[in-house]
């Protein structure tokens, strides 16, 4: 018969044998196996590293900034911050930026956040005349003791810190506003962030809204994102979505990866949306995999409301893989690494 001593000795080393197994969940294994071709490829090949991904195909753009200062050792922090002020510049946009639409009483009102490889973030929401609203994010990260500014009180810190005040209204947003004053109606309209969608044909009251998401690896290995929009067109003002919001629009975890989000901001917070899918890359769960999960808490909690909006999720984890997941057809994303700068990838999505 074992003595007591052996019986516990042996016990400790089963103990220490298991937990040495990398954990996959029956739940991940299933989804992994789902995987679109092209994602499951990319598994299959030697990360790259660095490498920065982001929403949309306005991404591209954004990529090619970032990829800039990642191709010489620059911090995955700095391409980020690069990348996503080319669409908050650019007057053809409209869901970022000085481009973006208005609210229903006129005025401009951005939201965004930038969150590093140390878990330091920053983040301002309704802020006002400042175009990149994503670098007053990262000066309320580096300069306060706090996570978000809002309203009046981000615009002041702004001006503060140096940033020049201008009108972001633009003749074309005035006119759509204008033209949406007639109805006063909101309908949102599924993926008109994709440019090669018809704008011009649509009524003044169905413009909808979206978001840059980033995600960069830099050389040294560490993490980066951001995330920056103009909201809702037409929102009631003071909205604010889940693009600022530290958790649902944005989370970074350097030990694990990163995830951001696009689409109807509300369903996004009510599932803290983007901690979720770095909680389920920790699980074992693959960056497509974890979105698409994701994507289903959505439609388990609002099925009704799911099928008649687009929310999306990007993913990066800490090898360099990445993959998105959809509620409906139309999300795509944009990837940039040293072999190639300019990939736009259709997402995957569940409503076929």
């Amino acid at each position: 018969m074992k003595s007591r001593r052996e019986f516990i000795k042996n016990g400790l080393l089963s103990a220490a044998t298991l937990s040495s197994i990398p954990y996959v969940s029956k739940a991940s294994s299933h989804l992994i196996a789902a995987e679109q071709p092209e994602y499951v490829e990319n598994r299959k090949k030697k990360s790259r590293k660095p490498i920065v991904i982001s929403t949309w195909d306005f991404g591209i753009a954004a990529n090619a900034a970032a990829w800039d200062i990642l191709k010489n050792q620059g911090s995955a922090l700095d391409a980020v911050e690069a990348g996503v002020r080319v669409p908050e510049a650019d007057l053809k946009n409209l869901t970022v930026g000085k481009g973006g639409y208005p609210d229903r009483d006129g005025h401009v009102t951005l939201d965004a956040c930038i969150m590093d490889a140390e878990g330091n973030c920053g983040s301002v929401a309704a802020l006002t005349h400042i175009t990149h609203a994503i670098s007053v994010a990262r000066k309320v990260m580096e300069n306060t003791p706090h996570v978000m500014l809002v309203g009046e009180g981000a615009l002041q810190f702004a001006l503060a810190q140096g940033f020049e005040k201008e009108d972001l209204l633009t003749p074309e947003g005035e006119k759509a506003w204008k033209e949406w004053l007639k109805e006063k109606q909101y309908k949102p309209v599924m993926n008109i962030e994709n440019k090669s969608f018809p704008v011009e044909r649509l009524p003044g009251n169905q413009y909808n809204h979206d978001t840059i998401g980033m995600l960069a690896i830099d050389a040294q290995g560490n993490m980066a994102g951001a995330c920056t929009t103009s909201g809702m067109a037409f929102k009631m003002h003071g909205r604010v979505g889940d693009s600022p919001i530290i958790g649902a629009g944005l989370y970074v975890d350097n030990e694990i990866g990163g995830a951001t989000s696009t689409g109807v901001g509300e369903e996004v917070i009510r599932t803290v949306g983007s901690f979720l899918v770095v909680e389920l890359m920790r699980q074992g769960y693959s960056p497509e995999a974890a979105c698409k999960e994701a994507v289903e808490r959505i439609i388990k909690k609002k099925p009704a409301i799911a099928k008649e909006i687009q929310v999306g999720f990007l993913a990066l984890n800490k090898k360099g893989e990445y993959g998105s997941y959809a509620l409906q057809k139309g999300f795509s994303y944009a990837v940039c690494d040293a072999e190639k700068q300019d990939r736009l990838i259709p997402g995957n999505y569940i409503f076929k």
